[in-house]
């Protein structure tokens, strides 16, 4: 169905009563509708058309139905539709904001109450006061204590232009900057001033249709839009142009005034300057720049350590005893300045720093007057007290600032305090006053001195001590001392060598402040989760052995709000609080079954039956009270003779022991006294004193003393009977008489002890008569059942359930996820959560969801399209959730189908769903949230869900079935709402709008409800943020809850959002938030081992870091969905994201600092919680991987993390830096670290300085083993599996946690994060060098990860076997292992990961027909339209892509680490057996001759191939002929007149080959220049080759494994081990062994 393009009415006209409308009918409130019938709706709307006494629009005619925000409209130029937009946003937040109110809707006069808007006026302008105060402009809004209309106004005009501004909406103080102006223009007007140029009334400078967007927004949006196009799509540097952020800045300085003016001017500097503020430049030296104090820090230890280090005392404070040692510290002061200066010099404005000089002078002048006295006379004191006076001067701004930190700001004057911020941080609109309270920022301190203490600790002892001796030897020997095995090329001293032995040990130093941290959070944030309860209820069993759901359901009471809290007794004495918890659990059981997680069968065990029967206790499910009747008679038979008050206690222990025996007496009694026997009949009389005389016995504690508990067992068989009975179907009257007679014949002999038959007549329990007991007792007394009363047989069924139940049902539900679900909803009911107030007081609230070209639903053909192994989605899903497909059979069945085959017909719609909420589609996104909605009209003002489909309009132009699929989610979903960009042709250009749908279900058909024009395309920027920000404009309510496409939002969840959205109202420390966290659970881990290590990774990060980030830290971002915002704090402050191209790739965090930076405090909570699917394969999760990592090098050079760095105080810093951009930095750092270390370690060996020197000094190998033994710590994956463990052991418990982890082990987790790790250090440090990395989403593991991953580990490789053949090391085996093996890990692991975690990676045909593949893709020429997947050619030049768009100084870095290569040869071609063991110069310089002599030969032959191979090849047969001769002589020469070994040509090409591929890399970054000459093509063809060799160093190892017998088994088992666990036939699927 089509969309009719909805045609603007003119706003001239009064409105048609059928105008479609959004949520509530304002333009006719005579229609019933359920919105309209609350007083507070009401009550706003007079208020908004007071317009009479106000002077109306001159040029416009004015209807009587206009309000004061179409009189604005008509003054100011804006939209219609953008007009209705903001009339019902307006109304609806000042309802429901006087709903939430105590006072009366209204007061004596009818007019609305002044606090309300007075509140909203306060809240969205706050940020416009600010910036006035910032900029010391007063403000234009003018207060009036009582005029309401003028509030109104106020709000209404920036509404507006909120509304209209399109992506002026990234730029909050453009927005002000407008407002100021227009809200000025506003007061002229209402004031009646006269214009001085006409005489005439004022008017608005923009008045006219359409004025504002032509005038003002598209202006500044056509300014933006141009600087974007030099972005030349993000590849251009950050500095040849401005982004949001920058145009936004302008706005910070008095500056724009007088050049940007009013009415807008814009042929000023807003147009035509390039950046002044903040310039961000792709550079490693940002960590410093946005970081100092961090690396201040650590050299001012490293320092210290060093110089205490040298004395080699046992502990670091025996040196201190020594005189000159103590002054040597003082030292400190010139690293300290030094770096300081520094600084300075990154900064933009570079400023001059005398301290560096000054202190240099004076420390020379200590020494120089202490070794010219010979000792410390009183001159060299005098220097010295000089010395610390200026340290003190120097210094003392760092202790203001200490002192400061601990002293609140309230004991300062705000002038004093806003001076001296300004000093520490300089003058900024953004970054002030980011303070915490004195409480909060103790315990962070704390922190942060426990992991620094550790971490200096373990460096001083382990990676610097240990250094010291060896570094001494270094010093104390020359040279010469030293036997080494070539002749260096420049002069090198020992001090060279110090350098290589210190790198890898001052790399790790700065980085495992990182270890240190990983270590320490994960146990702090696990304590932290079991403060806040989690974990109390771990799993469904606990509900029944600790009795939890009895206070999980009186919680359930207090939480939600139903009453005040009360006992239990008085609980059961008022039924109809109890069946109010009924109602509630109950619907989260249907909820269950209708999600098919759980079956018929099981709804019955589970529910809560409402009260019915009269009986006396709540009626807990039945899968609760399995067996406990049973258990009950136990003990009663066994203490048959025991006072009543004894055995009611040994029941009573067990509430629900005690519930099930009270229920089933209650209702037997019930079922016999009203339902089966006839009230006037002599057997009713019978039973009736029956039940009153164990009734009485019961009030008297004479139970046991009345009657026999032995005959409970006969009478609890015989009832067995009677009750199945009455549940068979067509069951006559007699066999029930026949069943309680016979029943009565057991109690009458029996049951009582003392009375005989006479005295039971007497009593009425038995028949007047002997005549009477001996005939047919019951067979006129039995009423007939009527089958159609299902309540009847519902009760009769549950009561059949309890007597019979011989198990504790501990497995029920079956459905793990179920079981998941269930136990975390009543433990969260035990955490500390506000109380829900009532739905009508609730916060109002929206959900957005950005939704860009993913699925909606899955279709018929998607769930029967077979893949290349014979798998279709359907039968995937069917084997993956087996029981959730039998239960979804069962309830199809019951709903009318018949044959399995109608699910393709009759049931399609039904089996999409089912399937669609199994996958990662917008479907099962949307679903669940919108079910929470509890009446109507009420909830349609509380709730919205708004769905910004940025590519509606070409899914619809196109007939793609998603815009249908999308349609039909509309119409089965009242709240639900769709924003689209529409395009109109208009001639050659094109217009844009921005459009609101929904369903209107009395003209069943969607329909247009606003039309909003845009001054251009959307998308300038990121294409999400871009997207969130269309869509935010048709949000309502105070909070807005954004979902991503991969979430679900469950339902039990979802009744916790009113408590959720009451933390609003309250203060965490000392601020208010305003962003609520929300945890996530990861639900795609069950699939693989791999995504089980991804999830566990995820699950630790979203609950227990999170956690942690929130509290103690204070540093928690928003890292993502399912956050909530305050939606009006955010609306006036740039929106839910960023979006500037490529600086804000990472959208989301860039929020949360944002946030920070703005005053805004984010929490986080977790006794809720919402679903999110994560990639299930190893290229899926290394994409994303890739994805977070070059988002992170992009925020490496953001203002926003250069503000937090420098604004933040000095522990937040660490924390900020270590959980953000820090984990990836140190992650590359540590790779870099290897580097080190190898690059190190061949040079000594290489040179046999390692012998000659270092051969005997075990301290140095002691410290060396100590930094390769870190990285062995990290890649056991101790930044992931440690967290995960512990969340796993806070929340299932510790044996659990163990056996996690054992498992992960076996399933090689080491290998994937050890993977990860690589993943994330290149794309990392190849955005910060050259940015513009991108990932490749499919194609061949050796195309993905070639670049990231295999050459890096086969340089490694190279590194270790040639360290392995010249290291003498290598004789002491030990010793060799303990520093290898860590690295060997690495190579395996970066070379086999792909191949060990992609199904079928290890089998024999694939492997042949992927190395096919690969020889076919190396050798295809390809060309100018080839893809990357089709010719290695093009794939190449992609990937050196960034090389050729990078800086200059990325480039002259990207040469000067290719120079490494070289270094193989220098240091090879010393030991061939040719050189004679000749340690001269010209050794090295006949290699290179070696090399031209062989890139020579490769030319000729390359000419005469290309020339004469087509027509002449007996020429190059000659050539190949005379060139295979030249070789024989040329070998028989060296061996005649040389020392030329065979072994040499081996050798030879460890030394060439690296030189080679060196080579190659720096001609990749001369490409340019060297494109168009003849050298190029010899290039590509000498890097196809090496690329060839690459590939066989990667497969052949595959193919050997491949086609090893019983390795693929050994592979499937790693990968899918949980699914085999579960019974799955994963096997079958792999193996192609399906049968559909």
């Amino acid at each position: 169905m089509s969309l009719p393009r909805h045609r603007p009415r003119s706003r001239f006209l009064p409105p048609p009563e059928d105008e479609p409308y959004n949520i509530i009918p304002m333009h006719n409130l005579r229609i019933d509708h359920p919105g309209l019938r609350y007083p507070q709706v009401h009550v706003v709307l007079p208020s908004l058309r007071a317009v009479s006494d106000i002077r109306k629009p001159p040029f416009s005619p004015w209807v009587p139905s206009m309000d004061l925000l179409d009189w604005l409209g008509l003054f100011f130029g804006f939209q219609h539709d953008n007009v209705k937009n903001q009339r019902e946003h307006l109304v609806l937040h000042l309802a429901n904001a006087h709903m939430r109110l105590s006072l009366p809707p209204a007061d004596n006069n009818g007019t609305f109450q002044v606090i309300v808007v007075r509140e909203f006026r306060c809240k969205l302008l706050e940020n416009y006061s600010n910036w006035c105060s910032y900029l010391g402009k007063a403000s234009n809004v003018d207060s009036f204590d009582s005029d309401t209309r003028r509030e109104l106004l106020y709000v209404g005009l920036y509404l507006l232009i909120w509304g209209e501004s399109a992506n002026l909406r990234f730029m909050p103080e453009c927005i002000c900057y407008i407002f100021h102006h227009m809200a000025m223009e506003l007061n002229k007007i209402l004031k009646d001033y006269i214009d001085e140029d006409t005489g005439r009334p004022w008017l608005s400078s923009l008045s006219g249709e359409n004025a504002f967007l032509n005038r003002v927004v598209k202006p500044i949006y056509d300014t933006i839009k141009a600087e974007v196009a030099k972005s030349k799509n993000g590849t251009a540097p950050h500095d040849m142009w401005r982004n949001y952020d920058d145009f936004n800045e302008y706005f910070w300085s008095k500056s724009c005034f007088h050049t940007l003016n009013w009415p807008l001017d814009f042929y000023s500097k807003f147009t035509s300057e390039r950046k002044t503020g903040f310039v961000e430049r792709r550079t490693f030296w940002n960590v410093y720049r946005s970081f100092d104090r961090l690396w201040v820090m650590l050299f001012l230890f490293l320092h210290i350590m060093v110089i205490l280090a040298l004395e080699e005392k046992k502990f670091p404070w025996l040196t201190l005893d020594n005189k000159d040692v103590t002054f040597r510290v003082l030292s400190l002061f010139i690293t300290w300045s030094g770096m300081r200066l520094f600084h300075a010099l990154l900064e933009p404005a570079m400023e001059f720093s005398p301290w560096t000089g000054t202190f240099v002078i004076c420390y020379t002048r200590i020494w120089v007057q202490r070794y010219h006295d010979k000792h410390w006379s009183n001159e060299a004191n005098q220097r010295v007290t000089f010395f610390l006076r200026l340290a003190f001067l120097y210094g003392l701004p760092n202790m203001v600032e200490l002192v400061l930190f601990f002293l609140p700001c309230i004991w300062l004057n705000a002038k004093v305090f806003n001076l001296l911020s300004w000093w520490f941080h300089g003058n900024c609109y953004i970054g002030q006053g980011l303070r915490e309270g004195v409480v909060d920022r103790i315990k962070y301190v704390l922190f942060w001195v426990v992991v620094l203490g550790t971490k200096f600790t373990f460096s001083y002892f382990i990676q610097i001590k240990p250094m010291i001796s060896t570094t001494k030897q270094l010093l104390d020997s020359t040279i010469a001392d030293c036997e080494a095995d070539w002749q260096a090329i420049f002069s090198v001293s020992n001090k060279f060598i110090i350098g290589l032995l210190w790198v890898p040990v001052v790399l790790i130093y700065l980085a495992d402040t990182q270890i240190w941290y990983s270590i320490y959070s994960p146990f702090v944030g696990a304590a932290m989760g079991l403060l806040q309860l989690l974990g109390e209820i771990r799993n469904i069993e606990q509900l029944r052995w600790r009795e939890k759901l009895c206070e999980a359901i009186h919680q359930l009471k207090v939480r939600f709000g139903l009453q005040l809290p009360l006992k239990m007794v008085e609980l059961e004495s008022n039924q109809v609080k109890a069946n109010k918890f009924a109602l509630i659990w109950n619907e989260i059981v249907t909820t269950f079954r209708e999600e098919d997680i759980i079956s018929d069968q099981e709804v019955e065990l589970l529910q809560l039956p409402l009260n019915s029967w009269e009986i006396r206790v709540i009626r807990w499910p039945c899968f609760l009270l399995g067996n406990e009747l049973l258990r009950a008679l136990d003990l009663a038979t066994d203490l048959y003779d025991a006072p009543d008050n004894q055995l009611w206690y040994k029941i009573c222990k067990n509430e629900y022991r005690r519930s099930a025996v009270i229920e089933t007496y209650d209702c037997v009694k019930y079922l016999m006294l009203h339902k089966l026997i006839k009230s006037n009949t002599e057997e009713h009389s019978i039973l009736k004193a029956l039940f009153r005389e164990i009734d009485h016995s019961i009030e008297t504690e004479k139970l046991t003393k009345t009657f026999r508990m032995i005959a409970l067992l006969q009478i609890h068989s015989k009832l067995i009977k009677l009750v199945e009975l009455l549940l068979e179907p067509n069951t006559s009257v007699n066999e029930i008489a026949n069943a309680m007679q016979s029943l009565y014949a057991i109690v009458v002999p029996y049951l009582f002890k003392a009375k005989t038959i006479d005295q039971l007549s007497e009593y009425g329990l038995a028949p007047k008569s002997q005549f009477a007991m001996a005939r047919w007792l019951f067979k006129n007394a039995v009423e007939s059942l009527d089958p159609s009363n299902k309540d009847f047989y519902m009760q009769v069924k549950r009561l059949h359930t309890i007597l019979t139940t011989r198990d504790s049902m501990h497995i029920i539900p079956v459905n793990n996820e179920a079981r998941r679900r269930l136990a975390f909803f009543s433990n969260s009911l035990f955490m500390k959560m506000p109380q829900a107030p009532q739905v009508k007081k609730m916060i109002a609230f929206s959900v957005l969801t950005p939704f860009n070209d993913e699925d909606v639903l899955y279709s018929k053909e998607t769930l029967k399209t077979k893949n290349e192994d014979g798998i279709s989605i359907l039968y995937y899903l069917q084997t993956i959730y087996d029981d959730e497909w039998k239960n979804f059979i069962e309830r199809m069945r019951r709903e009318g189908m018949v044959t399995v085959d109608e699910i393709w017909t009759t049931k399609l719609r039904d089996l999409r769903l089912w399937a669609s909420y199994r996958g990662q589609t917008f479907a099962r996104t949307e679903t669940d949230i919108t079910i929470t909605k509890e009446e109507e009209g009420i909830a349609l003002m509380k709730y919205t869900y708004v769905v910004s489909c940025q590519k509606y309009w070409e899914h619809k132009a196109i007939g793609d079935p998603r815009a249908e699929e999308i349609i039909d989610l509309l119409k089965h979903n009242e709240a639900l709402r769709m924003a689209y960009v529409d395009q109109v042709s208009t001639g050659r250009e094109k217009e844009y709008y921005s459009v609101l749908i929904k369903y209107e279900q009395q003209l069943q058909r969607e329909v247009e409800i606003y039309r909003i024009k845009l001054p251009g395309p959307m998308n300038i920027g990121e294409g999400k943020p871009e997207n969130q920000n269309h869509g935010i404009v048709f949000t309502r309510g105070d909070a807005v809850q954004t979902i991503d496409m991969n979430q679900d939002h469950y339902f039990e969840e979802a009744l916790k959002i009113r408590n959720l959205l009451e933390e609003f109202k309250h203060h965490h420390g000392i601020h208010r938030p305003t962003i609520l966290g929300v945890r996530e659970h990861i639900f795609s881990g069950s699939v693989s081992s791999v995504a089980w290590f991804m999830s566990a990774q995820e699950t630790s990060f979203v609950t227990l870091f999170q956690r942690l980030f929130a509290n103690p830290l204070k540093i928690r971002m928003h890292y993502g969905h399912p956050d909530v915002f305050d939606r009006l704090w955010f609306m006036t402050r740039g929106g839910l994201s960023k979006a500037s191209k490529v600086i804000n790739i990472s959208e989301d965090i860039l929020a949360g600092f944002n946030c920070t930076l703005r005053g805004g405090s984010v929490t986080h909570h977790e006794y809720t919680q919402v679903g999110k699917g994560q990639d299930l394969g190893l290229n899926q999760i290394s994409t994303f991987e890739a994805k977070i990592a070059c988002g992170s090098g992009e925020q490496f050079l953001s203002r926003d993390v250069y503000r937090l760095g420098q604004r933040l105080d000095f522990f937040r810093m660490l924390s900020f830096f270590h959980t953000t951009i820090g984990y990836f930095f140190n992650a590359t750092v540590i790779v870099l670290s290897v580097y080190g270390f190898l690059w190190g370690q061949l040079y000594l060996a290489l040179s046999g300085v390692e012998n000659s020197i270092l051969g005997y000094d075990n301290n140095s190998k002691k410290a060396l083993s100590a930094v390769i033994n870190q990285d062995l710590i990290i890649q056991f994956g101790l930044f992931t599996t440690l967290p995960a463990i512990l969340e796993s052991y806070v929340e299932n418990g510790f044996l659990e946690a163990i056996l996690e982890f054992l498992v992960m082990q076996l399933q090689l987790s080491t290998v994937f994060y050890t993977f990860s790790m690589g993943t994330r250090a290149h794309f990392f440090g190849r955005t910060i060098l050259h940015g513009g990395a991108k990932y490749r989403q499919t194609g061949q593991n050796y195309r993905l990860y070639a670049r990231s991953h295999f050459i890096k580990a086969i340089e490694f490789g190279f590194i270790l076997m040639v360290y392995a053949t010249y290291t003498p090391s290598a004789k002491v085996t030990f010793f060799y292992i303990d520093m290898s093996v860590t690295c060997w890990l690495l190579v395996l692991s970066w070379i086999f990961a792909p191949f060990l975690f992609n199904p079928s990676g290890f089998d024999w045909l694939k492997t042949v027909d992927d190395f096919d593949n690969f020889m076919n893709w190396i050798w295809h020429r390809g060309g100018i339209f080839a893809e990357a997947t089709e010719s290695w050619e093009s794939w190449w030049y992609k990937e050196q892509h960034h090389l050729v768009t990078t800086s200059l100084w990325g480039k002259l870095l990207e040469i000067i680490l290719n120079l490494r290569f070289f270094f193989f040869q220098y240091g090879i071609v010393y030991h061939l057996g040719i050189s004679g063991q000749s340690g001269s110069v010209f050794v090295y310089l006949w290699s290179w001759i070696f090399i031209f002599a062989s890139f020579g030969i490769y030319l000729t032959m390359s000419y005469v191939r290309d020339n004469y191979g087509a027509k002449k090849y007996i020429y190059v047969r000659l050539a190949k002929f005379l060139l295979m001769i030249l070789g024989i002589l040329l070998v028989i020469a060296l061996r005649q007149f040389t020392a030329f070994k065979y072994v040499d040509v081996f050798t030879s090409l460890l030394a060439l080959v690296p030189t080679g591929w060196g080579l190659i890399s720096i001609a990749q970054v001369f490409q340019p220049l060297l494109r168009h000459t003849r050298l190029w093509d010899s290039v590509v063809s000498l890097a196809r080759y090496y690329e060839i060799m690459f590939g066989v160093i990667v497969m052949g190892p595959v193919a050997v494994l491949s086609w090893m017998p019983g390795f693929q088994s050994m592979q499937t088992r790693i990968l899918f081990n949980d699914a085999f666990s579960k019974g799955l036939q994963m096997f079958k699927i792999i193996t192609h062994k399906v049968h559909q």
